[in-house]
């Protein structure tokens, strides 16, 4: 069965589209990548996301017309990626707006804008949507999703795999190894904790604007690390916080941003210096890293990180990792045939033809759900 996957992540930069081609046993599934696209949010549509991902008010009229923009350009991205109409449904994450993860007796919620029987009609292909909302109503955090599908789709070798997303949250997955008494474990992943929003945030704020993000890392490469902000900063409340766990720009947005670089500015004038651009985006590349090397201390003894997501082309955060991740084999989950990009836009197109199937999607050792359940809602278009 042909499936489209359609992904848009924190980072609200667009919609990565793959085409895939699934058979066989839904656990182990034999798939194919046929072909991939991504297109890009308009600059405004960019700004009107991001703004109302961290809390800035906005009124009923203006969430509709929203998620109308949003959804044609998801349906852009499904035309580039499948212009000749081959694929038979289509699965799609939406753009998350809010992410409120469980607490004490409080459930979880999750917003992820779409108007989904829209693009099914757009598209005259069926639409499966709202994906975390049944994991959600299971007490689950509805979020990571996307570790069911990596255990699904790559092979275990022979010890504990890790995968790592620098989107614009980092989030890990941990994969049992082949053999040896860790075979039966449990899969593990979790949201880690910033990327490339704080990254990103600092560039623009840095650049006037004139910088969506700092390319290749090669701003933050010219400047020193504040190793103990850094280290002080590992100490909070999150990410000190044991699995399941999930988060977004809610927690790691632009008030966070703002708070990390006045103790920067305090650190520096303690020094009776002044805070440099660089010096601040090298602060929070090395802290996006160490948040990672910390969790994966915490855990069973990796063997190998395959790293995907945006961040993956940051030159300076690449290195860092390496730094603080020693003792296992790091490189591009590209080399195993899924592009950077391309992964959780696979890992959709999976969980819609699992909910064609009827399968569950969720994995309650990763999303801490009281059982597994069937993901999303499928919208058909009329005839």
């Amino acid at each position: 069965m042909r499936v489209l996957g359609l992904m848009s992540g924190t980072s609200a930069d667009g919609v990565d589209a793959v085409l895939a081609a699934f058979s066989g046993p839904p656990r182990r599934p034999r798939w194919r990548l046929l072909s991939r696209a991504g297109v890009p949010y308009p600059d405004d549509l960019r700004q009107r996301l991001i703004a109302a991902g961290q809390g800035q008010p906005i009124q009923a009229a203006d969430v509709i017309e929203l998620g109308e923009a949003l959804t044609e350009v998801q349906a852009a991205a499904a035309r580039a990626c499948d212009p000749n109409g081959s694929a038979q449904l289509v699965g799609c994450h939406g753009q998350t707006l809010w992410h409120r993860p469980p607490q004490g007796e409080r459930r979880g919620s999750s917003w992820q804008l779409l108007q989904g029987p829209l693009l099914a009609q757009l598209l005259q292909r069926p639409v499966v949507f709202d994906f975390r909302a049944a994991d959600l109503a299971l007490g689950g955090q509805g979020a990571p999703l996307v570790p069911a599908a990596d255990a699904a789709l790559l092979p275990a070798i022979g010890g504990w795999r890790a995968l790592l997303n620098l989107g614009g949250i980092a989030n890990l997955t941990l994969l049992p190894p082949q053999a040896g008494p860790d075979r039966t474990a449990a899969v593990q992943g979790w949201d880690c904790g910033p990327a490339n929003t704080l990254l990103d945030l600092a560039a623009a704020q840095f650049s006037a604007g004139e910088r969506r993000f700092d390319a290749d890392g090669a701003w933050a490469a010219q400047g020193q690390v504040d190793e103990a902000l850094v280290q002080r900063w590992l100490q909070e409340p999150y990410l000190q916080q044991a699995p399941p766990k999930s988060t977004g720009r809610e927690l790691f947005g632009q008030p966070d941003l703002q708070r990390r670089l006045r103790e920067l500015e305090a650190a520096a004038d303690r020094r009776d210096q002044r805070l440099e651009p660089a010096d601040a985006l090298a602060t929070l590349t090395a802290f996006t890293a160490a948040v990672v090397a910390q969790d994966l201390a915490r855990g069973p003894a990796v063997l190998e990180l395959l790293v995907a997501g945006g961040g993956a082309r940051n030159a300076t955060l690449m290195a860092e990792l390496r730094l603080r991740c020693r003792g296992l084999q790091l490189r591009a989950l590209a080399e195993l045939g899924i592009g950077e990009s391309d992964r959780e836009a696979l890992a959709f197109a999976l969980l819609a033809w699992w909910h064609h199937h009827g399968v569950s999607g969720s994995l309650p050792s990763v999303t801490g759900a009281a059982q597994p359940a069937v993901l999303g809602v499928c919208a058909h278009p009329s005839l």
